[in-house]
């Protein structure tokens, strides 16, 4: 069988027809489409989109139906992905010399483009959308559950590992008149988010985990642990244990895998996060083992399918005034990684959680919800 036969018959199995008029049928526009899925799987499904080769007028739910009929697991790649899969095994990927590197290619694209994007507060990962009607809403939710989540009071000291631009800290300051301290990767961010703190008690800098020093009574780490890679899983969590202190709360915000998994996606490791990977419940468990205590774990993966899409209508709606600073591919890239996200999500392929851990025998935790 050829490889246009062999895309045909599986495309069948996930109920998706090359040339059809359905929303999730695919419309191909080279031939060379079929043999480049069929030996590089994700990879080439995600480059030949980006190169003009396809179009589905909605990418979420070729995505949504390719996972729910377990495309991926049957289209694997090349050597080439194989070989990378054997370079995640045997070398640090997340290593503290290359910790900056995911900060250059996709943080620092541009604030611009983030602007654009994200709700008024610029929060760059999953919304909680119970008992709301928008995206800022939404936002707002997450940020009061996890500040909720993790007890504040007056005069604490808050470490954000990951801050992003800086609303979480902003809203825990102004709101329960917290002390912050935010770390990044990202300059961009960084510049931006003094700019947005400027005033509060919040120190903003441009460091990596594994080097921050002092005492906090809270941490927290939203859309970051995707990035410390399974190598560095238990020291996270050892340097969480030597800042927290006694009777101290961890609140970590994750996308997450059903399965454990050393390497992550290689299209998104490749065009949208380098050297990322998603845990799973027994990496997780593994790294707080003997160290922190589990009080609640809580999944609200079916929201990031809300938000990616939301953030997708907000992308191209202000496409007009960024493609003076973008080209068309890079329209099509990000259009593809947000709408493959939402399927992703959607097929309930990926998770969202957010688990709060203590420090010590604390008396009574009480969830949150």
């Amino acid at each position: 069988m050829d490889a246009e036969a062999t895309i045909k018959a599986l495309t069948q199995k996930a109920d998706i027809k090359i040339g059809g008029a359905r929303p999730w049928d695919i419309q191909v526009h080279n031939p060379k489409f079929y043999k480049r899925v069929l030996s590089q799987g994700s990879l080439g499904l995600g480059e030949s989109y980006m190169d003009g080769w396809w179009d589905a007028k909605n990418i979420d739910q070729v995505i949504d139906h390719v996972l729910r009929a377990d495309l991926d697991k049957t289209i694997r790649g090349d050597w080439r992905i194989i070989l990378s899969a054997v370079r995640a095994y045997l070398f640090n990927l997340q290593s503290l010399s290359r910790a900056f590197q995911v900060g250059r290619q996709h943080y620092d694209l541009g604030n611009d483009l983030y602007e654009a994007m994200l709700d008024s507060r610029m929060i760059y990962s999953c919304a909680y959308w119970k008992d709301a009607k928008n995206l800022d809403q939404a936002q707002l939710n997450k940020l009061d559950l996890i500040c909720r989540k993790l007890k504040l009071e007056p005069g604490m000291k808050l470490l954000d590992i990951g801050c992003g631009w800086g609303g979480l800290l902003k809203y825990a300051a102004e709101k329960y008149h917290v002390q912050g301290v935010g770390l990044t990767v990202s300059v961009e961010q960084a510049k931006m988010a003094k700019q947005r703190l400027k005033g509060l008690p919040v120190d903003i800098r441009v460091e990596d985990y594994r080097l921050v020093k002092g005492k906090f009574d809270r941490v927290v780490s939203v859309g970051m642990f995707e990035h410390v890679g399974v190598k560095n899983y238990a020291t996270f969590m050892e340097t969480v244990d030597r800042v927290l202190i006694d009777g101290g709360l961890l609140l970590l915000h994750s996308i997450a895998d059903n399965a454990s998994a050393r390497k992550g996606d290689p299209w998104l490791e490749k065009y949208i996060f380098p050297n990322s990977m998603l845990p799973s419940i027994s990496q997780i468990g593994r790294a707080t083992e003997g160290r922190l205590v589990m009080e609640d774990w809580h999944n609200f993966g079916p929201f990031y399918d809300q938000t990616t899409m939301a953030w997708l209508a907000n992308f191209k709606a202000a496409w007009p005034e960024l493609k003076d600073h973008y080209d068309e591919r890079f329209y099509r890239m990000w259009t593809y990684y947000l709408a493959s996200c939402a399927g992703a999500f959607r097929a309930r392929g990926i998770q969202l959680w957010q688990i709060v851990f203590s420090k010590g025998r604390i008396t009574r935790y009480e969830s949150v919800r």
